[in-house]
C-alpha cells in the first residue's frame, strides 16, 4: 500500500520528541484518520478527505476538528487527551518536534491497553453484568450533565433523525449486493419510514422533555476501555448532527454493540441500569428502532472500508464479512414487527399485479405464498401453466371450483400459521365473504393479518391482459375479455377496516410498489402495537 509522505515520515521514531522517542511506530488506519502508536502515546492525524458528513480537506479545518475532539473527549476522559501538537516540514521530512512550517495537526491521547477496551473484553467473555451496569450509571451521568438548550434541541428532532435515516440508505445503495441484501435494504428503509411517521409524537414529547442532548455519538464498545474505572473515547466532533440527538440513539449504540457480540442479556442490564438511573421511562419504547439504526450505521462505517485504496484482499473479506454482520443485526430489529405468524391478503382486479407483488413481497417479509391460480389448477389436476381460457364462471373457474380453491387456501394457510410462518395470500377475493373467511383463519389463531388491495390504472389493467394473451402459458388464466364480468362481481372492500387495509398502486416498477406495500404494513403492525398512550387513551 502506498503510503503519503507524511504518514511514511511519522512512522520513523527520530520524529518524535527525544524525552518519548518509541522503539517502534505501528500504524493504525480508518477511513478518516491515520492513528500512531508509541507504545506511550497515540498520535492522530486527520485525513484530508470529504465525505459530505464531514471536511477535512484544509489545514485549518483539520486543526478546528482536532481542537474540538479534545475538548468534548475531556467531559469523559480528561486524563487520555493531552492536546493538540503540530506536525511541521523542514524541507525534506516530517516531524512533531523538529524545526520547520507547520502543516499538520495531530490529537495526542495517552495509549490504552486494546486488550482492554469493553470489545476485546467481551470476545474473551470477562464483562460482568455488574461492569456492564456500572458502564450505564457513568453514561447517564454524562447525559444528565451534557449540554442541551433550543439549539440542541431542534437539531436533534425528528426532522434530522429522517435526514440521517435516508442519508444512511442513499450513501448505502451501492453496497447493496455486496455487504447487504435488496431485501434487506428494502426492508430498512420500509420499516424506519413507517417508524418515524407512525411515532412522530413520541419523538416530539421526548425533545419537550429534554432527552436531546450533546452525546458521544459513536458508543460502540470499542471505544469504551475498563481501565481505571470506565474512560469512553473518540465521541463525534466533526458533525453535531451526529452528536446532538436523544439519549436513546447514544445508549442505543453500545447495547446494539452488545447484542452484535453475543450478549444481549448484558444489553438488556445496560438499558435498564440506564433507565432507573436516568428515570427515563420511556426509553424502551425508543430502543429497538435506534439499535437498527445504529447497526446501519457501523454496516455502513465498514462498507466504506471497501473504498480505501490497496486494502488487502484477505482483511477485505473480513470488512464485508464485518458489515454483512451489522446489517443483518440491523435487519433483525426491523422485521420484529412483522414476524410470523402473521397473513397478509393480496386483493385485487385480474390484471393489477397481485402475483408480481406477492413473488417481491414474500422474500421481504421471509413468507410464504399461496397462489390461487396453482392451487386451482393442482385440485383439476392440471399443471400450472395449462391455460384454461373458459368463459366467466363456468368449468374451472366455476363457483364449485372457486369455493374449493379458498378452502384449500384457507386450510394451507393455517398450517403454515400454526407453524409460525408468515403467510402471502394471492387471489382476487373478490367478495367479502371470502375475504372474511381468509381471515378468521388467522383470527382463530391470534395471528396479526391485514390485506392489500393492488390496484392499477385502466389502461396499464388492459394492457397486461392483452400481452399476457401473447405471452407463453402461466399460472393465471386472466385476459381482457373477462375484465368486465370481473369488474362487475369484485365487491369494495368496505368490510375491511382501516387498520388492516393498505391500498398499493402497481403503476410504478414492482421494487418501488413492494416497497410502498411493505410500508404500509409496517404502519399497520406498529399501529397496532402502539408503543405509548393516544392522546384520548387515559392514562
Amino acid at each position: 500500500m502506498t503510503l503519503p509522505p507524511l504518514v511514511r515520515d511519522l512512522l520513523h521514531p527520530d520524529a518524535y520528541p527525544p524525552e518519548e522517542r518509541p522503539a517502534r511506530v505501528e500504524l493504525v488506519e480508518t477511513h478518516i484518520s491515520w492513528l500512531f502508536l508509541t507504545g506511550q502515546y497515540v498520535y492522530k492525524v486527520k485525513k484530508p478527505v470529504d465525505f459530505g458528513f464531514l471536511d477535512f480537506t484544509t489545514p485549518e479545518r483539520r486543526r478546528h476538528f482536532c481542537q474540538e475532539e479534545v475538548r468534548l473527549n475531556r467531559r469523559l476522559s480528561p486524563s487520555v487527551y493531552l492536546g493538540v501538537v503540530e506536525v511541521r516540514w523542514d524541507g525534506a521530512r516530517h516531524t512533531l518536534a523538529g524545526p520547520g512550517a507547520v502543516v499538520d495537526y495531530a490529537v495526542k491521547m495517552v495509549q490504552l491497553p486494546r486488550e482492554r477496551t469493553l470489545a476485546a473484553l467481551l470476545r474473551e467473555g470477562k464483562v460482568s453484568e455488574a461492569q456492564i451496569r456500572e458502564v450505564a450509571r457513568r453514561i447517564a451521568a454524562f447525559h444528565a450533565a451534557a449540554d442541551t438548550g433550543p439549539a440542541i434541541t431542534a437539531m436533534g428532532g425528528l426532522d434530522t433523525v429522517r435526514y440521517n435515516v435516508r442519508e444512511n440508505f442513499a450513501q448505502t445503495e451501492r453496497y447493496v449486493g455486496l455487504t447487504l441484501s435488496p431485501e434487506a435494504y428494502d426492508l430498512l428503509w420500509a420499516y424506519s419510514e413507517a417508524f418515524m411517521d407512525v411515532h412522530a409524537p413520541l419523538f416530539t414529547r421526548r425533545q419537550a422533555q429534554g432527552r436531546v442532548r450533546d452525546g458521544h455519538g459513536d458508543l460502540h464498545a470499542g471505544q469504551i476501555y475498563l481501565v481505571d474505572g470506565v474512560l469512553f473515547l473518540d465521541c463525534i466532533e466533526f458533525n453535531e448532527r451526529f452528536r446532538w440527538a436523544d439519549v436513546c440513539a447514544d445508549l442505543a449504540f453500545l447495547a446494539m454493540d452488545l447484542d452484535f457480540h453475543g450478549h444481549p442479556s448484558l444489553a438488556h442490564a445496560l438499558g435498564e441500569e440506564y433507565r432507573q438511573a436516568s428515570g427515563d421511562e420511556e426509553l424502551f419504547l425508543l430502543l429497538d428502532f435506534y439499535k437498527a439504526y445504529r447497526a446501519y450505521v457501523r454496516g455502513k462505517v465498514e462498507s466504506f472500508r471497501l473504498d480505501q485504496p490497496g486494502l488487502p484482499e484477505e482483511e477485505r473479506r473480513a470488512v464485508v464479512q464485518r458489515a454483512s454482520r451489522y446489517f443483518a443485526l440491523a435487519e433483525g430489529y426491523a422485521r420484529a414487527p412483522l414476524r410470523g405468524p402473521l397473513l397478509v391478503l393480496l386483493t385485487g382486479l385480474i390484471g393489477s399485479g397481485k402475483s408480481t407483488l406477492a413473488r417481491r413481497l414474500a422474500p421481504l417479509l421471509r413468507g410464504e405464498v399461496i397462489s390461487s391460480d396453482e392451487v386451482r389448477k393442482a385440485l383439476a389436476g392440471l399443471p400450472p401453466t395449462e391455460r384454461r381460457w373458459e368463459a366467466w364462471g363456468t368449468g374451472l373457474y366455476s363457483p364449485e371450483m372457486d369455493r374449493r380453491t379458498y378452502a384449500a387456501m384457507g386450510e394451507k394457510a393455517h398450517a403454515l400459521l400454526r407453524e409460525g410462518k408468515v403467510v402471502v395470500l394471492d387471489a382476487s377475493y373478490r367478495t367479502a365473504w371470502w375475504r372474511r373467511e381468509a381471515l378468521a383463519v388467522a383470527d382463530a389463531l391470534g395471528a396479526p393479518a391485514f390485506v392489500v388491495e393492488v390496484t392499477a390504472p385502466e389502461d396499464a389493467l388492459r394492457e397486461r391482459l392483452r400481452r399476457r394473451q401473447e405471452e407463453p402459458p402461466g399460472p393465471s388464466d386472466g385476459r381482457l375479455d373477462i375484465l368486465a364480468p370481473f369488474r362487475e362481481h369484485f365487491e369494495p372492500l368496505t368490510d375491511i377496516p382501516p387498520g388492516r387495509l393498505v391500498r398499493v398502486d402497481t403503476s410504478r416498477p414492482p421494487r418501488e410498489t413492494a416497497r410502498a406495500a411493505l410500508e404500509g404494513l409496517f404502519r399497520l403492525a406498529l399501529r397496532a402495537r402502539p408503543l405509548y398512550p393516544s392522546p384520548e387513551t387515559p392514562t
